[in-house]
């Protein structure tokens, strides 16, 4: 973002604390629209990763035939519909074709999708289907389970309530393969 944009939607956020009643000028608000806008623009900053880039060197040839998983993936992303966070754990799972990739990877390209504005569901397909483009698996399967602020804080405020959705591609969606790799994410954790 530029100077001139920066300093408008700086300008712009010190009229909705004003709006709001708040006094910008004092001693615990001085600094809040800076600290708002770099904090917005980090937990957005998926829109400018670039996912080659990111796969670029971490992608291998290696005779595998069986599942890959990684599980319990923090993320933090704000919901489109309101700009409340939503946070969970991610899930993930493929069968390779002819390649891996490098397992840090994964967690990278869950960020990518979860800093930006989205949708639990959508945020899902896209994991999945990133997966699928640049892997060439046999399959892929993804599960978010996420708590939303936008439910917990206002509108139902139930504290209790998580979302799960689920996206699966390929061999994924045969029953056998779905059921393996749910079985295996939901095993308790073994300590090491």
């Amino acid at each position: 973002m530029d100077d001139k944009t920066y300093d408008q939607h700086r300008q712009n956020f010190t009229k909705l604390l004003e709006d709001l009643g708040e006094k910008p000028s004092r001693d615990g608000l001085v600094k809040t629209p800076d600290r708002y806008l770099q904090s917005i623009q980090f937990l957005t900053s998926g829109y400018e990763e670039d996912i080659p880039t990111i796969l670029n060197d971490a992608l291998f040839d290696v005779e595998y035939q069986d599942m890959v998983i990684v599980r319990n993936i923090e993320f933090y992303s704000l919901c489109e519909h309101h700009v409340i966070p939503f946070y969970g754990q991610v899930h993930v799972g493929y069968i390779p074709g002819k390649r891996v990739v490098g397992l840090s990877k994964i967690p990278r390209l869950v960020d990518v999708f979860a800093r930006r504005l989205q949708v639990q569901e959508r945020m899902t397909n896209q994991i999945a289907a990133c997966l699928q483009e640049y892997l060439e698996p046999e399959g892929v399967g993804v599960v978010i389970d996420a708590y939303h602020l936008c439910m917990m804080m206002r509108g139902v405020e139930k504290q209790k309530s998580y979302t799960t959705t689920s996206s699966m591609h390929g061999c994924f969606r045969n029953v056998d393969t779905r059921q393996e790799f749910l079985k295996l994410i939901h095993s308790p954790r073994r300590d090491f």
